[in-house]
């Protein structure tokens, strides 16, 4: 079995943590690359270099304090990818208001919970991002707010502001806020900036919750800096890489693997688009000369599939990590060979955790390099134990992966059992998922213990949408399961009990869901039962309907495409 008995691993470092602030961070970074390219946001036609970005951001902080946003306030952020998001990220961290991300895919009983479980005072958004109208959905959700008095549904939001130069009753513009900047001095920033810590929180990110409602996982300054800049620093980022950035900034994906790992070392934050469109990566790529892209698996496979992928010269591309779900093995070895991302590495993490873990290695053996989730990450702990016992398993045995370090999240906002039923009383972060760990401490996922669906790298609880289903009139019983798909590495499916007397189709269904629940929530598939499968005791076997559904469904090679 060799030396490393019980899979344990820590990850040594001749390099230290980080131990300031992200504010602190950003203005090193300006001074010591003034004129280095910062940030490049495609479809808005932005360029920044460092002391530009630090205009805005510093700009946008004293506007943020003019309005009276005090040090813990959050301020909800619903917005695509756009050069706003970065500004007010950067801006608020200065100020120590806590930003407080708003998934550009939720409908509005979604957000009316994140803004009211976070409390947020202040909430930027776009005017809409696909079939999404966001001005309109506030307006139906507070127009008391529209109006000049406080919501009785979201007592704590004071203002929105709108993106762009449109506006809209009741609502700020942009430019307008930022204009109030004037009536706070620069010298005021400067103490305000001083007087945060490291260990402040600093950001809310809602994942979906078993029980229905999302939780808010609390991240410090300490947690996500560190994070974004060991990432970059394992693809030996310089101030002169140029990284595209096709994730979503509300995902720690886009905003501190990506943001941060860039302000971190003075590289380059490009935007292709506002979503994501495998079109603007390759066009992206090629015009500025791009040395990083980063993707879940179903954007590589977009942008290898693309009718004009002959065409783009992508000879500039060095790294890049793919991650989010599980990542097949053929399509690394296509992304490393077709864009030339010979050093593409995989990450594997969760939000909780600031994301990353463990993390591939630039020269790692093929096989390690595509088919494992690498080894731990500098500063942190990794163990994979018995989940009944939590006693640690020998090297190759399949236990739960558990974390533990600076990565770990400060805990779920508001929510002290949820916090307690994830975080140990040793600190260590319990993942739910299931992994190997061998010899040479090289980590592999293998399953999950709970049901959590990842699709096309969103991680969808079955439990959420079953208590949605329930809400409808006609449903007596519904249980939820991820099925294999080739495209998003898992689809959803509804199993269904009508109630007595009850007709329904699928179509009914789906159109119950829309405008109702995020796009990607929705059931691809819906199976009208009469019963469930189920032990001697009542318990639900979603194994044996899901292995029920790929026959039926005829999904038996998406079932067999093998992943890292």
């Amino acid at each position: 079995m060799g030396a490393l008995r019980w899979s344990y691993v820590s990850g040594p470092s001749e390099k230290p943590l980080l131990g300031m602030t992200i504010g602190d961070m950003f203005d090193q970074t300006v001074a010591k690359y003034p004129d280095n390219e910062a940030l490049v946001v495609c479809q808005q036609g932005l360029r920044y270099t460092y002391t530009q970005l630090k205009v805005e951001v510093d700009r946008c902080a004293r506007a943020l304090m003019a309005h009276g946003i005090a040090k813990g306030d959050r301020i909800g952020i619903w917005a695509p990818n756009r050069a706003e998001w970065a500004i007010t990220q950067f801006a608020t961290s200065k100020i120590g208001a806590i930003l407080v991300n708003i998934n550009p895919a939720y409908r509005l009983h979604e957000v009316e919970y994140a803004l009211h479980h976070s409390g947020c005072s202040l909430l930027i958004m776009s005017p809409q991002f696909k079939s999404s109208n966001y001005a309109q959905m506030m307006a139906e959700l507070v127009p008391e707010l529209i109006q000049g008095d406080r919501s009785p549904r979201l007592p704590r939001l004071r203002g929105l502001i709108l993106l762009g130069d449109t506006p809209a009753p009741g609502m700020m513009t942009w430019e307008t806020m930022l204009a109030e900047a004037e009536k706070v001095d620069h010298e005021d920033l400067v103490q305000r900036q001083a007087e945060q810590q490291f260990d402040d929180p600093i950001n809310i990110q809602y994942t979906s919750g078993t029980t229905g409602y999302p939780k808010g996982a609390t991240l410090s300054h300490h947690n996500i800096i560190n994070n974004g800049y060991f990432v970059a620093e394992l693809m030996n980022f310089t101030h002169q890489d140029r990284l595209i950035i096709p994730v979503p900034l509300y995902h720690c994906f886009g905003m501190v693997m990506g943001n941060l790992g860039c302000i971190t070392h003075g590289a380059t934050m490009i935007y292709p688009s506002e979503g994501f469109d495998a079109l603007a990566v390759l066009q992206a790529v090629e015009a500025e000369r791009a040395t990083a892209l980063y993707g879940v698996p179903t954007m590589f496979i977009a942008e290898l599939e693309h009718p004009e992928f002959a065409n783009f010269d992508l000879k500039s591309l060095r790294t890049g990590v793919m991650a989010g779900s599980p990542c097949p093995i053929e399509v690394m070895k296509r992304v490393q060979s077709q864009m030339h991302m010979r050093d593409v590495e995989i990450c594997y993490g969760m939000t909780e955790t600031s994301p990353v873990s463990t993390q591939t290695r630039m020269g790692t053996p093929l096989d390690k390099q595509v088919g494992t989730v690498g080894q731990v990450h500098p500063h942190v702990e990794v163990k994979i134990i018995n989940p009944l016992t939590g006693r640690m398993v020998p090297v190759g045995e399949t236990g739960e992966l558990c974390t533990r370090g600076y990565s770990v999240m400060l805990g779920y906002w508001d929510n002290e059992s949820a916090t307690r039923g994830a975080i140990d009383p040793g600190r260590w972060m319990h993942t739910g998922d299931l992994a190997t760990m061998d010899d040479e401490g090289y980590v592999n996922i293998v399953g999950r213990i709970k049901d959590m669906i990842i699709r096309g790298g969103e991680n969808v609880y079955p439990r959420e949408i079953e208590e949605f289903l329930y809400s409808h009139p006609k449903v007596s019983d519904v249980q939820v399961i991820g099925v294999p798909d080739i495209k998003y590495g898992e689809e959803i499916m509804a199993w269904i009990k009508l109630k007595p007397g009850e007709s329904a189709d699928d179509e009914e269904i789906r159109t119950f869901c829309r405008g109702q629940i995020a796009h990607y929530k929705i059931p691809r598939y819906i199976k009208f039962v009469d019963a469930f499968p189920m032990t001697v005791t009542g318990k639900i076997q979603k194994f044996l309907m899901r292995q029920q559904s790929i026959q039926d469904l005829g999904l038996d090679a998406a079932a067999h495409v093998e992943t890292a």
